[in-house]
């Protein structure tokens, strides 16, 4: 029996624990992150409450904020839903959500499946393209003190798991080694439409960017 009061609980643990996180991996992505995912899961036949839990806790202790350690974020929520009294079995899903929703240069093989993956990976994934997905791109890239752009430093397409964890090059450049990829990589139907909405802002922002870049009229 899940309490009535779960996802309110679980609300409260993620905005206490990302109270001073980075701009774009803060409590506002979560918030974003699972409207995406309620929204989306209203066309699909799924677990709810897997696919709200697994909205609301996927980027608890993210691993680039923890020296690449993929195991914090999995350790914190199992404990705070063993806390909670949680189904062992809807645990066992929403860790499994946890660990295999990263995009992680693109190179990482899902070890699970399941439609509410499907789902928190979509709705994650919106938040990283389109307007949002930009502003998130630009405060990483200003927190990690990144170059905006220079033009002699071309983007790495062929990056492992490992350098993709380490690249350090210029902001722009993460458009064509992460955001620009995301529409082909979509789940649902639902996340499709909208992921394509998106990728055409992208790519209008991208070329008036450019034209600035070169002092056009």
């Amino acid at each position: 029996m899940i309490q009535p009061d779960l996802i309110s609980k679980t609300i409260s643990f993620v905005k206490t624990k990302l109270e001073n996180a980075e701009g774009g991996h803060d409590w506002f992505h979560i918030e974003r992150v699972y409207r995406n995912a309620i929204l989306i899961s209203k066309d699909e036949v799924c677990d709810t409450t897997i696919v709200q839990l697994g909205a609301l806790l996927h980027d608890i202790a993210d691993s680039k904020f923890h020296d690449g350690d993929e195991a914090i974020g999995p350790k914190i929520a199992r404990e705070f839903l063993l806390a909670e009294k949680v189904n062992e079995e809807i645990i066992n899903q929403v860790i499994k959500i946890i660990e295999n929703i990263s995009y992680k240069g693109g190179n990482f093989d899902k070890q699970f499946t399941s439609i509410e993956l499907d789902i928190v990976q979509d709705a994650d994934r919106l938040d990283a393209i389109g307007a949002i997905g930009i502003a998130r791109m630009f405060n990483y890239g200003g927190f990690k003190n990144r170059l905006i752009y220079d033009p002699q430093i071309a983007p790495n397409l062929k990056m492992t798991k490992e350098e993709y964890k380490t690249n350090s090059s210029p902001t722009i450049n993460h458009f064509y080694e992460k955001l620009f990829l995301l529409k082909d990589k979509m789940n649902t139907e639902t996340g499709k439409e909208i992921a394509k909405k998106r990728h055409r802002y992208m790519e209008g922002f991208l070329s008036q960017f450019y034209a600035e870049w070169e002092g056009e009229k």
